[in-house]
């Protein structure tokens, strides 16, 4: 039996993708633009096993088994892979008819699914990663990207670490819209996140409706497209000179356009909250108070929170968030906020004392309205794990279910 075991990051666009010219080729109205966030947080883990004896494709998501006959986006990566395997096949007949057998498919996130925070991008960059390892695919990663598309658009941004775009192409079979790393995880080492969990609930429109909906309803949308390609430019400056001032607002004023889209929609998208749009107005105080951009707040469809910003700030940035968005009565000070990096390990009490930065523009919130901070960096692309970390058994089937 063959098997490979991977992740997959999540990335978390700072110029949004919204929106098709051709939605069975996932063919994006603009360019977009994303950060890769530390696999060490937040990523997807696919196993994938396959043998002679597997007549039929079987996929097990979070523990459980899901009816892959109606994933059609999943079937475009297993037909793209099984194509280029079946090609080196009847190039090299030494070589196993592994595009003839089925595949057993066992993926797990370690975040909720469906709750706007990119689950379907690592998802599916871990499946096409996973596939492409397992049939040995002479492919590189740009080209690779163009099958990650066809699962999930986003997904294809999550193939690489570091800074990297998505270019939307110009035709019309979509074999230029890849994706290209505009600079790896090591240029800008001091830039990192902070994850303000909101709700880890599903949301109500999923992306692949509400950028329909957008598209065919939003005369906004149509500024939102003569803009881009200069944000674009201007972002890929801001991230090559390290300049946080620019990068930073060209990613809250491009996180709100997004939204402003979303409520232009006919009718209107709502993906933020009031506990989102708390963290919005807290952010900009912050920031005047100290006269520059300290840190920079972007929403994916959903109402979870992403702050970007210097290594430097990010202690006080979480003192502020923690203050004015306590934790729940019942929640664990583990499970609010882990500290994965240390910042609070020397002197554990200074978590909880009021920052310095104190901005009365919002009430504190009710205890719980931020459930979860996950801090996280700027990190790599998919990463190849011991078989041992393997998800399915011996027999190709999960080691654990739901």
């Amino acid at each position: 039996m063959a098997s490979v075991t991977c992740t997959a990051p999540v990335n978390i666009a700072v110029i949004k993708y919204w929106g098709k010219t051709n939605t069975d080729l996932i063919l994006p109205t603009n360019d977009s633009l994303s950060v890769t966030l530390s696999q060490d947080i937040l990523h997807s883990k696919t196993s994938i096993s396959t043998q002679a004896s597997f007549e039929q494709d079987r996929l097990w998501l979070n523990g459980i088994e899901e009816d892959i006959t109606k994933n059609k986006r999943m079937h475009n990566c297993f037909r793209e892979t099984r194509a280029l395997r079946k090609a080196m096949e009847e190039a090299d007949a030494s070589l196993e008819k592994l595009s003839t057998y089925g595949v057993h498919v066992c993926s797990e996130n370690n975040f909720p699914t469906a709750a706007g925070l990119a689950s379907s991008a690592s998802g599916l960059a871990a499946l096409v990663f996973a596939l492409a390892k397992l049939y040995q695919l002479p492919i590189d990663m740009s080209d690779l990207s163009r099958i990650a598309r066809q699962g999930s658009g986003s997904a294809c941004r999550s193939l690489f670490g570091g800074f990297v775009a998505w270019e939307k192409g110009e035709l019309a079979d979509g074999s230029d819209s890849r994706a290209v790393q505009i600079a790896p995880d090591t240029h800008w080492p001091e830039l990192e996140a902070l994850v303000c969990v909101v709700s880890d609930k599903k949301k109500g429109t999923s992306s692949t409706a509400g950028m329909q909906q957008t598209v065919e309803s939003s005369p906004l949308m149509q500024e939102r497209l003569r803009v881009v390609p200069a944000r674009m430019k201007a972002m890929s400056d801001a991230i090559l000179a390290r300049d946080f001032q620019k990068f930073a607002e060209i990613t809250m004023r491009d996180s709100n356009q997004f939204h402003a889209v979303c409520l232009d929609t006919f009718p209107p998208i709502f993906y933020l909250n009031d506990t989102s749009r708390g963290i919005i107005q807290l952010i900009h105080a912050y920031n005047k108070a100290h006269g520059e951009y300290k840190a920079a707040y972007t929403y994916d469809a959903g109402p979870n929170a992403v702050i970007y910003a210097p290594k430097e700030n990010m202690k006080e940035i979480i003192q502020l968030i923690h203050h004015y968005f306590p934790k729940g009565t019942d929640t664990p000070k583990d499970t609010y906020f882990a500290d994965p990096y240390g910042l609070f390990q020397a002197n554990a009490a200074e978590f909880d004392q009021e920052p310095k930065v104190n901005p009365a523009v919002i009430p504190i919130y009710p205890p719980g309205s931020v459930s979860r901070l996950l801090h996280t960096k700027v990190h790599d692309g998919p990463r190849v794990l011991d078989e041992a970390e393997s998800l399915l058994n011996d027999q190709g089937l999960p080691k654990r279910v739901a």
